[in-house]
């Protein structure tokens, strides 16, 4: 879905308690209806006296940060990528059983080698981050995947990474019901992973990859 000025707080593709007891409802309420929507908020406030950009999608506003004024460009960036990471996260959860398959599951086991091997690394690499940000698995233009974990709201866009799935590290992701305890919220966000979400993610980036590789057909004569 392409959004543009003004930004709306997109619905849930679920309801509040439908993580449960994975994702407890009083979080998934306040961290939708209250923590999304005032960096929804934020967003719409900053770019409203510059009309010049309410054409912009969030991707272009995050890519192309550096060409907006100074004024609002650090804010901007913090804003639209919360609205971003916020959006990308609660599509990538499902109250549904998924399972890891296709070209992702192939590309993943390539280089990870087994499931087991994928989970100890997520997890450190989430346990670790210092302060509050996000992990993200993203792709590269080769299609090959790329592990990261990024401060702030900071998305893997404009580093050319295309992203697959991203977990909230921000305390106020898992607070209200594990305290300062990340652990077990991280294993918890892996019992509610939407694969099927993921693979048709890693589907598109590969199918857009091949179309912006694909050899321009000769000219006739």
């Amino acid at each position: 879905m392409i959004q543009c000025y003004p930004f709306e707080l997109l619905p849930l593709p679920w309801l509040y308690d439908a993580l449960e007891p994975h994702m407890d409802t009083e979080t998934m309420f306040f961290h939708h209806s209250r923590h999304l929507k005032t960096y929804v908020d934020n967003l719409n406030r900053l770019l409203k006296p510059y009309p010049a950009f309410h054409d912009w999608t969030l991707e272009r506003l995050l890519t192309e940060n550096k060409s907006l004024p100074e004024e609002i460009r650090q804010d901007v960036r913090n804003n639209a990528g919360g609205v971003y990471s916020h959006q990308f996260f609660f599509s990538g959860m499902t109250p549904n059983s998924t399972k890891l398959s296709g070209k992702l599951k192939n590309a993943l086991l390539l280089d990870f080698d087994t499931w087991e091997a994928f989970y100890e690394v997520v997890f450190e690499m989430s346990l670790k981050l210092f302060g509050s940000g996000w992990l993200w698995l993203a792709a590269d233009r080769r299609g090959k995947l790329v592990l990261l974990t990024l401060p702030n709201q900071d998305t893997p866009l404009p580093i050319e990474l295309s992203p697959i799935l991203n977990l909230d590290l921000w305390e106020h992701a898992y607070y209200l019901k594990h305290k300062n305890m990340r652990a077990p919220y991280i294993k918890a966000w892996f019992q509610v992973i939407n694969w099927y979400e993921a693979e048709r993610r890693y589907q598109a980036i590969l199918l857009e990859n091949a179309l912006q590789n694909k050899p321009s057909s000769p000219c006739c004569e």
